[in-house]
């Protein structure tokens, strides 16, 4: 059975970008990478913060722009007024946001698939992306 290319790690694409990596940013980028959420500057400052309590809030700020404009970090808004961040090299997921909690859970559907792919041919284009955010109050049982 073949194998996959391992895909490359936030730092490897830095690297690729030529951006400056200082022990911090290196900190911050092994951070973003290993979490499973979708965090925002106070969190991640305080996961990095662990690592090294010499990375201020400042640099995360700093490091996490660096990163978005560079493309490798892409921002979520979901209408809490907080911006959250998750690697721009994730697979493809869509999001429901738990409007009462604020939890975001990550889900891929087939059928929304196919959908957003035949309206976007109904409407003339080829899909190139789509990002789908969903705000939902728990049903009670």
């Amino acid at each position: 059975m073949p194998h996959s290319p391992q895909k490359a790690t936030l730092l490897d694409r830095c690297e690729a970008h030529g951006l400056r990596l200082t022990d911090q940013r290196r900190v911050i980028a092994q951070v973003i990478e290993a979490a499973r959420d979708h965090p925002d500057v106070e969190a991640l400052h305080a996961r990095a913060n662990a690592v090294d309590p010499r990375i201020s809030i400042a640099t995360v700020y700093r490091t996490v722009k660096l990163f978005e404009e560079a493309g490798l970090l892409e921002r979520l808004e979901f209408g809490d007024g907080r911006a959250r961040y998750e690697d721009a090299e994730r697979d493809h997921h869509d999001h429901l946001i738990d409007m009462a909690t604020g939890e975001v859970i990550e889900f891929c559907d087939p059928e929304i698939e196919r959908l957003k792919e035949a309206i976007a041919r109904r409407l003339g284009y080829r899909l190139k992306g789509h990002r789908l955010e969903l705000f939902g109050i728990k049903l009670k049982r």
